[in-house]
């Protein structure tokens, strides 16, 4: 950890109708056309969240197409 990573800011995973994942501040309202799919915590642990489950970067329209 670096001496200016903030750890007490907490934020939540959300996701998009494309199955892309990202992080919001626990405390806003999540943005139109993003859903809450994960923990809420520090950075750190939402950015391990999301680098354990989203496993395939492609949109999910891509994955559709080629599949």
């Amino acid at each position: 950890m670096t001496g200016d990573e903030d750890t007490t800011t907490r934020y939540r995973v959300v996701m998009n109708q494309e199955e892309q994942y990202s992080i919001w501040p626990a405390d806003r309202w999540v943005p139109a056309g993003w859903t809450d799919a994960g923990p809420e915590g520090t950075r750190q642990e939402c950015l391990e969240y999301i680098g354990r489950v989203w496993t395939d970067m492609r949109p999910l329209s891509l994955r559709r197409r080629m599949s």
